[in-house]
């Protein structure tokens, strides 16, 4: 099972997720700062971390900026606080999902399982490894290998969070073809509460500007206003926000 890293300052909450997480089988650190948390990274070396934003010290949203900066391994907003501002906010520092407090041990194991599998996707329309397909592509300067899932801008390569690689290789795989925020979420996050539709548009923000030269005139990940996104580059027109489009926002 997974090695988890719980970065969490409430005792009832810790006690709470650790005991549901180790009665399925999965391995808990627990920390209860966000500085305590960097420290224990090195050493537990764990498979993927649960966040807490509201943190003393340290706050959440840092530590996964600081996480960011140098590991790209599944990063779970655990908040007591549902609203937009503090939920974007977070997925724009880098995390892949959200989780809002209270929440049982099935519902936290789901997500759980759903943002490790975009470390290695599965889904059949990313065209990973299935005969006939090139596992190396090349679209414009930008080159996607789906069996070493890596990626590379003009020769060199980025470092995507699972959530970012995975939506890439999920549009990537149907140039042109224009996707909904809903159908997003179900194929890539594999959940689809509407609400949720925000954590497409953080990671189309954050991915955009890894790829693009110039996030706000997209070329590769495009929105087509009123419907979702397309993968480029791919003639455009009037309602998208690809190259000679009138605005760059998702």
């Amino acid at each position: 099972m997974s090695r988890v890293l719980l970065i969490e300052d409430d005792p009832a909450v810790r006690k709470g997720v650790t005991l549901a997480l180790r009665r399925r089988g999965h391995e808990i650190e627990v920390a209860g700062s966000g500085e305590t948390g960097l420290l224990a990274l090195d050493r537990f070396r764990p498979d993927l971390v649960l966040l807490d934003l509201m943190l003393p010290g340290m706050s959440g949203l840092e530590a996964c900026r600081r996480i960011r900066e140098t590991r790209q391994l599944p990063i779970i907003i655990l908040s007591a606080r549902g609203d937009d501002v503090d939920l974007v906010v977070g997925l724009e520092a880098g995390a892949d999902d959200y989780i809002v407090k209270p929440a049982s041990g099935e519902v936290i194991e789901a997500r759980m399982k759903a943002v490790l599998r975009r470390v290695v996707p599965q889904d059949p329309a990313a065209g990973s490894g299935r005969d006939g397909l090139p596992h190396v592509e090349t679209h414009g300067g930008l080159t996607v290998d789906r069996n070493a899932l890596l990626v590379a801008k003009d020769g060199g390569e980025l470092v995507l969070a699972p959530s970012e690689l995975k939506l890439l290789l999920f549009l990537s795989a149907a140039p042109g073809q224009v996707f909904s925020r809903q159908h997003l979420l179900e194929q890539v996050w594999e959940h689809s509460f509407y609400g949720d539709a925000r954590l497409v548009d953080a990671c189309v923000m954050r991915l955009r500007g890894k790829i693009e030269d110039d996030p706000r005139k997209p070329v590769y990940v495009q929105t087509v206003r009123g419907f979702g996104y397309r993968f480029g580059p791919v003639p455009v027109g009037p309602d998208s926000d690809g190259p000679g489009a009138a605005g760059g926002g998702a």
